[in-house]
């Protein structure tokens, strides 16, 4: 009975719920518990995850290749000691990786039944060229790669599982990402961050719901993604688009097609892109779940960048929430302010807006006149928010002056 009393209770734990209490602790933590006991031992040999992060090294070490090091004594330690499943590894530590190191690790890796693969932000003389392996791992579902090269044939890459996908500084061709896009079948979400070269990005994948483009490119087609709702697209693309287009510029031919949207983030450069051929008055298919705009950086003096916010505007009947910051600009633009004044006096209203934020406010007259028309258009708005960059805040006689049309906005007049 005293036996009972005194056993060790948590080294009698089914092994899963001990699992799920190790994958809780530091890797370095998990590693140390072998000494406690010669039932603990070899516990940790068996839990499904790694992440190996700054606090696996030693603080004393800062030499990017002897930091490597140190994280290669724990990965050696898991390829000889380690007897299960790994699901999950991380990488997430200042480090300059050896690639044939890393390059044996990631096929121990996908001999392993490996479901999720995250190299973040590390250092490196060169893109690290990966293994052909990863290109056909039957499980994988999660895949973030920084600093790699992409060169499999493309009769090798096959991502049955994969749903997201996220690329930060990576070596890829345009025909390579539409193959790696196109044969990963459930993908669902897509990042792709600084690439290496500027290209063009042909995306195309039914079943893709989120895209996030932050980098250079050419030009951009989102032909036969039917399901995407979320799509973020910044930084500076081509002057010349690279495909054809049919009729009605290339607001249509890019934005036009996204049916199921509910959430657009775009830059000033991109709306600049969007209409450098020709702006129609409207989209020819409404964008009916459309509910969350974003635009960054606009340049009201910009008549291209104003028309093609207009047009999205008036396609986006059940638009909810607008979020937008203007660049800096002191120009009085005479063809861009009487162009708003003109539309505010046209039969454009925004019957479903409820929110309203524009950041970066400097008090000039395209600042104003853009204030104003949203008030005077937004019969349900609840809520406005004016946030002007410097040390005082927009005079409050600048907004006093405007008639709201709902009698419920409260406007917030902050500065930053």
């Amino acid at each position: 009975m005293g036996t009972h009393k005194n056993r060790d209770r948590i080294s009698y734990l089914p092994r899963d719920v001990l699992d799920n209490i190790l994958l809780r602790l530091e890797l370095k933590e998990v590693v140390r518990t072998s000494i406690l006991s010669s039932n603990w031992r070899h516990k940790w040999t068996g839990i499904s995850q790694f992440v190996l992060h700054d606090k696996c090294i030693p603080k004393r070490i800062s030499d990017k290749v002897a930091r490597w090091e140190s994280i290669m004594e724990i990965i050696r330690q898991v390829q000889l000691c380690h007897d299960g499943a790994i699901e999950k590894f991380k990488l997430a530590a200042y480090c300059r990786p050896d690639h044939s190191d890393l390059d044996q690790w990631i096929r121990f890796l996908t001999g392993k039944g490996l479901k999720e693969l995250i190299l973040q932000e590390f250092d490196s003389v060169k893109r690290f060229n990966l293994p052909f392996c990863l290109f056909s791992s039957p499980l994988l579902n999660r895949l973030e790669l920084f600093g790699c090269r992409f060169k499999p044939p493309s009769a090798v890459i096959e991502f049955r599982s994969l749903t997201t996908l996220r690329l930060n500084r990576v070596c890829i061709s345009d025909r390579m990402l539409e193959c790696l896009v196109s044969n990963s079948p459930v993908l669902e979400r897509l990042i792709l961050l600084d690439i290496d070269h500027q290209i063009v990005l042909r995306i195309r994948n039914p079943n893709l719901k989120y895209l996030r483009v932050d980098s250079k490119f050419d030009d951009i087609c989102l032909e036969h993604s039917p399901l995407l709702a979320t799509v973020d697209i910044g930084l500076r693309v081509g002057v010349t688009p690279q495909f054809f287009d049919s009729g009605g510029g290339q607001l249509v031919r890019i934005i036009g097609r996204l049916h199921a949207l509910r959430k657009l983030t775009l830059s000033s450069a991109f709306l600049r892109f969007l209409g450098n051929i020709s702006v129609p008055d409207r989209l020819p298919t409404m964008l009916q779940h459309l509910s969350v705009l974003e635009l960054k950086d606009v340049r009201l003096d910009s008549m291209t960048e104003v028309m093609v916010c207009l047009c999205i505007f008036r396609s986006a009947p059940n638009l909810e929430k607008l979020l937008l910051s203007v660049a800096g600009t002191t120009a009085y633009s005479r063809p861009s302010v009487e162009f708003l004044i003109s539309q505010s006096l046209s039969n454009l209203y925004f019957e479903q807006l409820k929110e309203v934020s524009i950041r970066a406010v400097q008090g000039v007259i395209p600042e104003l006149m853009l204030i104003q028309f949203l008030l005077a258009r937004s019969p349900v708005l609840k809520k406005m928010t004016v946030v002007h960059y410097g040390s005082e805040r927009l005079r409050g006689e600048s907004l006093q002056q405007f008639v709201p049309a709902s009698k419920d906005v409260k406007i917030f007049n902050l500065s930053m």
